[in-house]
Parts: structure tokens; sequence; C-alpha cells
């Protein structure tokens, strides 16, 4: 799948939604201080056929030649989907029509115009089969019964679901962000950074050790904070973060190692859905964490490996339901949390060679981490 993390894909459940309402509201927030590209993408079932909405139609199956056109937008004054994104602020604003089996082609082809690293807002469903955008988000008519069928072959893809009441929208543009390029959304969910170890191989704290002239939690804290709406530190020592300015839970039973901080933090979350976050994995990567949380909300726990013995427990998803289990782990004095996972339902995913969490445990590693 091609990856634009540039681009901010707005999909819909049907007509009538408020979807170009949205991305003009995003462009016109963002294009202030950023030359944002709209998109519109057409997809069209079979060229110079019948209007798949009955009628005449509008005449962009029966005009298609080729496999896929690209045109771009001049009029910002015309009532057409695409004007409404330039008189919005777009630096410019392109369409793509494109038969529904050259969907990757067409893509691939406005990728070469707009540029690899162009900031964009696009206006698609089906164009999420193809690629994986920075931010994913379907907007939804409150009054809307069922969505459509190219809403439901991507719903599961969104990082948020927009409920638009026909006046005002429930989740506003300052939740989203652009961060080095890329889209960012403050996600349903909450994450947790794990910093009550004991940092016995590191000989210090590692959690405060300095990455790029800050604590590396607060690194941690930084790359998580656009995506989430809550994040928990996990530690007994509340007053050592409190600088980060987040809620530190500490155990509610001592002794227990992660899984007592994992229980605890979970219980005290404002969100069904939770990630965890080891204090000493500096480098956040952002599409397997996204992967997790899409993927948990089918699964209790969803739990990266390395093979079939070796996993990653401190980069995972556990949502609400995992709890009663976990408890009963602790009750019984098993700490170790793959065990404690034993009659959820989890999802384990193999991690390949563009997809390593990189632990820094010892002095070592974190030399070699910061090129010291």
């Amino acid at each position: 799948m091609l990856k634009i993390p540039g681009m901010l894909m707005v999909g819909s459940t049907g007509r009538g939604s408020g979807k170009t309402r949205f991305v003009c509201s995003l462009i016109n927030k963002f294009g202030l201080k950023h030359n944002i590209i709209g998109l519109k993408v057409t997809p069209v079932q079979k060229a110079n056929g019948t209007c798949p909405r009955g009628g005449l139609g509008c005449g962009v199956c029966s005009s298609l030649k080729g496999h896929f056109y690209i045109t771009e937008e001049t009029d910002s004054r015309a009532n057409k989907d695409t004007s409404r994104m330039l008189a919005a602020g777009a630096a410019k604003v392109f369409w793509l029509r494109v038969l529904r089996k050259y969907l990757e082609d067409g893509a691939n082809e406005l990728l070469k115009v707009i540029g690899n690293d162009a900031v964009s807002v696009c206006e698609s469903n089906s164009l999420r089969r193809v690629v994986e955008p920075g931010v994913f988000v379907v907007v939804k008519s409150c009054s809307e019964q069922s969505p459509k069928p190219s809403a439901k072959n991507v719903i599961r893809y969104a990082d948020r679901i927009v409920a638009f009441d026909g006046d005002k929208f429930d989740v506003g543009v300052g939740e989203f962000e652009l961060v080095n390029g890329r889209w960012a959304c403050k996600m349903q969910a909450t994450a947790i950074i794990m910093a009550g170890g004991e940092s016995a191989r590191m000989g210090r704290n590692k959690s405060l050790l300095p990455i790029n002239g800050q604590p590396m939690i607060k690194y941690i804290y930084d790359q998580l904070r656009p995506h989430f709406n809550q994040i928990l530190i996990s530690s007994n020592d509340v007053f050592k973060y409190s600088f980060l300015g987040a809620e530190v839970i500490p155990d509610e039973i001592l002794g227990h190692g992660p899984l007592g901080g994992i229980a605890s933090a979970i219980k005290a979350s404002a969100n069904d859905l939770n990630f965890v976050i080891a204090c000493d994995i500096p480098q956040l990567d952002i599409d397997l964490m996204k992967a997790l949380l899409r993927q948990g909300r089918s699964f209790d726990a969803v739990v990266p490996r390395i093979d079939e013995t070796r996993y990653e427990p401190l980069f995972a998803l556990y949502k609400k339901s995992a709890l009663k289990t976990i408890q009963q782990a602790l009750l019984s004095g098993n700490n170790r949390i793959i065990d404690a996972l034993g009659s959820c339902k989890v999802k384990y995913i193999n991690l390949d060679d563009a997809h390593q969490i990189e632990n820094l445990n010892t002095m070592k590693d974190y030399c070699q981490f910061t090129g010291r």
C-alpha cells in the first residue's frame, strides 16, 4: 500500500454528510501557514457507462478517456467541490477521475503531480484501499442509518469518525496537527508511558536520560501528544514526572512489576483503547502504533512479536475488556504479561525488518542511539 504521511484523507458515509465542508475547514485553518494541496478523487466503475446514481448524471463517467484523468481546478467561484477547496485557501487543487481497477495507478500518477513532500487534504473513500495517508477520517451524518458501499469497505481504517448534525461537527479542526510534514489527529485513545522500572541494566534512571536536549520520557511524550486525547504516566513516583503535565498513576498494589502498572493505568484511563509504551523506546513507530490501534477495535489486546517466544508487551494495545483477566492474574501471583492475557482475545502482529522496536536497556544502547 502506498504510504503518503503528508495526506489527510477525508471520506464520508453518504451524500450530504458535510464532507466537503469539513475538508474546506481544514484547508482554511492550515492553509494560512502551509501550502495545502486540495485533492478530490472520483472512482468510475465503467467509462462511458450510465450514471450509477441514475438519471443523466454529471458526465464524469461518460467523459473519462483512458484509465484515469487528472485536471487542475482554476476557478474558485464555481459551485463545485474543487472550487470550494480553492476558495478555502488551497494553494492548488487537483481532481483525479479514475477507473476503480486502476486506483493504484491513478494514485501514483497523482503523487507525481503534487510531489512526494506535498501536504494535502484529499476527499475520497475509495483511495484508502490503495493509499495509507497520515490520517484518515470519515464524516458521518447524524441522521444517516447505513453507510454507502465505498465507506463500508474502508471505515475500519478510520482514525476518527466525525459526526455532523447539519450544523456543526463533533470533532474540531483544532484536534489535527501537522508535525514535520505529517498529519496527526487526536484519537479517542489513551497512551500510557511505563516509567516504573528500576533501570538496573542502565545504572541510572533511563527515563530522564537526555535525548535531543530533553529527558527521554519528555521526548516520547511529545511524539505521542498529537495522537492521543489522554496520556498517562505509570509510576509510583508521582512528583518526579509532574513536569510533564500528565497524570501520574501509581500502582494500586506494589510489587507486581509492569503488569501491575498496566492494570492500574488501564483502570484510570478515560478510554477503551490504551496504547502502552515503555519509557526506554525513544523513537515512536507511528505506523505500527496506528496499526495496533486499528486492530484493537476487534481484540482485547494487540501485541507485536519478534518470533514465537519473544514479544513486545510494552509497545502494545490493551482494551478495558482485558482488565479483569489481568487483575485475576495479579491476584494469582502471575506477573508475566503474556501469561496474564491467556484467556483474552489477543492479536499478535509479527514484526518485519521495517518495524523493529528499539529499547535502550544499557548505556551502550543509549550511546549508540545518541551517537555519543
